[in-house]
């Protein structure tokens, strides 16, 4: 009787339980079949991709290999270049001959070559006319006027002429500066001064070396228009050049024009470097917007039996035009430095020609017979006849 008791009791005990779940189900129904039009049935992944970003089949390394290798992908900054993370990858020599050489993209290539080859070489160019000129200074000292001042001046510039080359000499040498700062400070400087220091004066002196650059742009064309007629290279210059120009032996003073031989090489390295100079800092400040220079340049040197690459992407097309930029500008301030030192201190008489415009009649006559031989035919035939 008892156990009979017991198992009605457990019997009872289930059928309730099973009724409050059945109507705890029945209660739940409206909820589960509002959530149910909002969830969407599982997708099947396509091609290894799974819907939701994630990589599925695909890997880190899979994605990674694709950006070194220069693919494009999409972002939100703007720049003709923006998308594509890594250049595409070029081949380096190996360590040893016949190991396999190591695979680098071709901006750190760039930037090798840049804070490498560049810096170093032309860090020699700068110390060795340095060198050179105390040297030369040390052993043949001041050239001085032999037969000593006359006491009268001839015009040699005009005032116009004297502003067009030191609105061409002011700005290179601002240009020359900074440009310097920018190449070799991270590397030189920053030990010494700090990133905070180095960082204020690079942006001041970035935005000197855009500015200044048109100046010098309008400076080249006023000394090209005004003195390429004189500049003209003939057998009278390779006579003065044959004789050292007069400066390295005293009592030597082959005849010259206007300008000699050695000022027309300071001519034709102005205006052809400082073309140069222009495109390629132009391309600099207005990235992607010019013509591609270096492909075109390349595709005309192939037709003399050369091979060089001539499809180039905008940001090769950028750092090539930096490393010009850089080369030229690094042989133009070797040749200036050595044009400011006889401009100077290593010429007597020589600065006034651009001081005051007028020089002395026998500097006049050591250096440049054939111009004062002209210049006094121009004043013969002005003067009236007795």
């Amino acid at each position: 009787m008892k156990r009979s008791m017991i198992a009605t009791r457990r019997l009872s005990g289930l059928i309730a339980s099973m009724v409050v779940a059945a109507v705890l189900l029945m209660l739940a129904q409206p909820v589960m079949a509002q959530n149910s039009s909002s969830v969407r049935p599982p997708e099947s992944a396509v091609g290894g991709a799974v819907p939701g970003n994630t990589l599925g089949t695909e890997s880190d390394a899979d994605q990674w290999r694709a950006i070194e290798s220069g693919a494009a992908g999409t972002t939100s900054a703007g720049g003709f270049n923006a998308n594509v993370l890594i250049q595409n990858p070029v081949l380096t020599a190996g360590a040893n001959a016949g190991t396999i050489g190591r695979t680098v993209s071709s901006g750190m290539r760039w930037l090798e070559v840049r804070n490498g080859p560049l810096q170093k070489y032309g860090s020699y160019g700068l110390g060795a006319i340095i060198v050179v000129l105390v040297l030369f200074f040390a052993i043949r000292g001041r050239v001085r006027i032999e037969h000593g001042a006359a006491g009268r001046t001839i015009e040699r510039f005009k005032l116009i002429e004297r502003i067009g080359h030191w609105l061409t000499a002011v700005s290179f040498v601002l240009l020359g500066l900074t440009g310097l700062w920018l190449l070799y400070g991270k590397t030189i400087l920053i030990p010494y001064i700090g990133h905070e220091a180095y960082a204020s004066i690079a942006y001041v002196g970035k935005h000197i070396h855009h500015y200044f650059g048109f100046a010098f742009m309008v400076g080249l064309v006023l000394i090209f228009v005004m003195w390429v007629r004189h500049n003209i290279p003939n057998m009278i210059d390779v006579k003065w050049a044959a004789k050292g120009g007069g400066v390295l032996v005293k009592g030597v003073h082959p005849p010259a024009e206007k300008f000699n031989g050695g000022q027309k090489v300071i001519f034709w390295a102005t205006i052809l470097g400082g073309v140069s100079l222009s495109l390629s800092g132009l391309a600099l400040m207005f990235p992607g917007e010019l013509p591609a220079m270096f492909a075109k340049t390349f595709a005309l040197i192939n037709m003399l039996g050369f091979s060089l690459p001539t499809e180039l992407s905008p940001v090769q097309e950028l750092q090539l035009s930096q490393l010009w930029h850089s080369i030229v500008a690094l042989i133009m301030i070797v040749i200036i430095i050595a044009h400011i030192y006889i401009g100077t201190i290593g010429m007597e008489g020589a600065f006034d020609a651009m001081g005051t415009g007028d020089v002395d009649v026998n500097w006049a006559k050591e250096h440049h017979s054939l111009w004062v031989e002209e210049v006094e035919r121009k004043q013969a035939r002005k003067m009236p006849a007795e």
